[in-house]
């Protein structure tokens, strides 16, 4: 099981810390967040440093299907009924950006970055393209509500944002990360303050910031309560047909497409972490169905942090920790997201007021339907008989026949059929 993104790139190698080391700033995960985030506090001339438990990009980062879009589902008709017109627009500028940062760095860096236009489809329901288009032109950007897509199905329509992108991420990080302070192989067992405690030494840091993809800190935010995890799986397919954008179904388990390439990624077959879902066998019989030529190149499976109301966690940990900071919750939305939390966090570090920071306050009001269902499916966890259990907070793990992996239905934290980690937030391995 390999993404098509890891054959085609190669990131830059680091050392393991050896040693105690001091530092303003500790920027603890190697994924796509930390690496942007330690690239614009070099820039920014800051002291930094930054710790991978294993390789750099080996989670989710090298998982992602790389959709570079300011368009996240149907976001924006909630955001304006929750959060008013500014609170969407603050949503929506703060993505625009995002994604115009990339395209500014993207025009020196060799990652098959192409505009391309993203749609965003139904198969049941139009009422709520049209809620989205409606929305849209109340905060002042312009969608279309398209028809006739090239999708082998038959659809309600889609809002299509125009001139959107895509790229390799791997090509683009292996740049981003080259000659950046960062030391791989370095898990930070624990946080004492804002001294990190790892295998090998001690790193003394002024300010910490989390993005672990799953904050692993307990005590602090109530992480644990605030988001759940989704795994999605994806196929790449040669001899599938070219088509000419990026599309995703509004419905969470529903179907994603994008091209590559030669190639055509299919993605879907989506559960809850720990629980069934369709994964690879859903996607290869949509393909044998629609795509019968088609010829299998890759298949992987990735896993998003998903928050209680769609907006993701960037900013202070908790409202009790002013050197501490994280970013999660990212909805399956994780480039741009990605970007919006490397400025912000930036910002946040340097003592900059960001236009952007409130809506994505961690701090925010959590009381949501969604919690509620969290915390149902941690009791019933718990409660659960199971001779495995996730060292995280003691959920009952169950087992992924499809991936081979004993999975926590609580928090998400996976690990391989030995015990080895995989996911957090578990911080250590499960014992066999």
């Amino acid at each position: 099981m390999m993404s098509v993104w890891k054959e085609n790139s190669v990131i830059p190698k680091f050392e393991k810390l050896q040693g105690d080391i001091k530092t303003d700033v500790l920027v603890i995960g190697g994924g796509i967040t930390g690496i942007l985030t330690a690239y614009f506090l070099r820039k920014s001339g800051v002291k930094y440093a930054l710790v991978e438990k294993g390789r750099l990009c080996e989670c989710t980062t090298k998982n992602t299907t790389a959709k570079i879009t300011f368009q996240h589902g149907l976001i924006y008709d909630k955001l304006l009924e929750n959060h008013g017109v500014l609170g969407a627009q603050m949503y929506l500028y703060a993505n625009e950006q995002a994604f115009k940062k990339y395209a500014e760095l993207c025009k020196d860096i060799d990652c098959d970055y192409e505009v391309k236009d993203n749609y965003i489809y139904s198969c049941s329901n139009r009422a709520k393209l049209e809620n989205e288009v409606s929305a849209l032109e109340k905060i002042g950007f312009s969608a279309q509500l398209c028809e006739n897509l090239t999708l082998p199905f038959k659809t309600k329509g889609a809002v299509c944002f125009k001139n959107q992108a895509q790229f390799n991420p791997l090509k683009f990080l292996s740049v981003i990360a080259n000659g950046l302070n960062i030391y791989e192989n370095t898990f930070v067992r624990e946080l004492i303050g804002t001294t990190a405690i790892t295998d090998n030494g001690k790193i003394y840091a002024k300010k910490v910031i989390v993005t672990t993809h799953f904050p692993f800190i307990n005590k602090h935010g109530s992480y644990f309560l605030k988001l759940f995890q989704h795994r999605s799986y994806v196929l790449a397919l040669k001899k599938a047909p070219n088509l000419n954008g990026m599309y995703a179904d509004e419905n969470l388990k529903g179907l994603s497409f994008r091209n590559y390439s030669d190639m055509l990624l299919l993605s879907g077959g989506a559960h809850r972490t720990g629980k069934t879902g369709g994964n690879w066998k859903e996607l290869r019989q949509f393909a044998a169905e629609n795509f019968p030529d088609s010829q299998e190149k890759y298949f992987w499976a990735t896993q998003d942090c998903m928050s209680l109301d769609g907006i993701p966690y960037i900013g202070n940990y908790s409202k009790n920790t002013p050197n501490l900071y994280v970013a999660s919750g990212f909805n399956k939305w994780g480039m741009t997201s990605a970007m919006v939390a490397a400025c912000i966090l930036t910002d946040a570090v340097l003592g900059v007021k960001n236009d952007y920071s409130e809506i994505f306050s961690p701090s925010r009001n959590i009381i949501k339907p969604q919690l509620f269902i969290n915390g149902l499916e941690s009791a019933a966890g718990l409660i659960s008989f199971s001779k495995k259990r996730c060292p995280h907070l003691g959920c009952a793990l169950k087992w992924n026949s499809a991936e081979h992996t004993w999975d926590c239905p609580c928090h998400g934290s996976r690990f391989e059929k030995d015990g080895r980690v995989i996911d957090n937030p578990a911080n250590g391995n499960l014992k066999i």
